[in-house]
């Protein structure tokens, strides 16, 4: 039997937490101390409603939140934030047969005001670690959830308008230029071989090694964001092990979050696209 589209997208979040190691990041080897594998696993299966209604054609801002909403029915807090921020509109592109880089392009560029509210609200549900906005964001921080939701209007800001103002996160850029590195690590994986949870380990190596991680930049600091993407490269050159590295970071809390986010994505795109688990 064909999984359908939403389906595919919960596989994904439950694949990308059991690829092991991922240097940094909760996987089935290795929790953090508020934050485990379990909680993921409830993540994954709480969002499930709302990758449902992307599918299903429900508005993108709806559906993020509906989807974060479930996510954060767990105790660990934030698991899948940004992973959704990034599956929900390709979950909609591929219910519309439109999984590309342009097909998607073209979802986040149709999001509307009320789209923009409910990526705010959803802010409510989970604490996410974000940068401090520019001096002129200020009353749209995503911080203030649902209380930034007058000034957006007043703005009449879209959601895609909200992340094209977002220098510097990861998921953000994704958005802004039709999901790149999504649809380029999709292919690797669909060009590797093995086990689908070890291909998800590779990529995460491969797009750390490419790109400094913008929540490592957040939450540790530029200097731990390039030593991140730095050994990344030493372990796919064979100069690190990869499994060191993961307890490393963990113990000193370097967390590459974005780059957990776009290998789940990537995953989602391999599965459309034929990935066999």
């Amino acid at each position: 039997m064909t999984r359908t589209h939403a389906e595919h997208a919960e596989l994904a979040l439950l694949i990308e937490v059991a690829g092991t190691p991922k240097p940094g990041n909760v996987d089935r080897h290795r929790d953090h101390e508020n934050l485990r594998f379990e909680h993921f696993l409830a993540g994954a299966v709480g969002a499930s409603e709302g990758l449902r209604a992307a599918a299903s054609g429900a508005p993108v801002g709806e559906a993020f939140e509906t989807a974060v909403a479930g996510m954060a029915n767990q105790r660990g807090g934030n698991t899948q934030f940004g992973c959704l921020l990034l599956l929900v509109p390709l979950v909609r592109a591929a219910a519309a047969d439109e999984l590309t880089r342009e097909g998607v392009r073209e979802v986040c560029a149709a999001t509307t005001v009320a789209d923009a509210a409910g990526f705010y609200r959803a802010f409510d549900h989970v604490d996410v670690a974000v940068a401090e906005p520019p001096e002129e964001m200020e009353p749209l921080d995503v911080r203030r959830g649902s209380d930034a939701v007058p000034a957006l209007e007043e703005r009449g800001m879209t959601l895609a308008d909200v992340l094209a103002r977002s220098e510097g996160d990861g998921n953000a850029a994704e958005w802004r230029a039709g999901f790149p590195r999504t649809f380029r690590e999709a292919e690797r994986l669909l060009d590797d071989d093995g086990p689908v949870t070890d291909r998800a380990a590779r990529a995460f190596l491969r797009l750390l090694a490419e790109t400094e991680d913008g929540f490592v930049r957040t939450t540790a600091g530029e200097a731990a964001a390039r030593e991140a993407t730095e050994r990344a490269r030493a372990c796919l050159a064979g100069r690190e092990d990869p499994e060191d590295l993961a307890a490393e970071f963990v113990d000193r809390g370097i967390n590459p979050g974005t780059t957990a986010d776009i290998t789940c994505a990537a995953l989602y795109v391999a599965l459309e696209r034929g990935l066999s688990v």
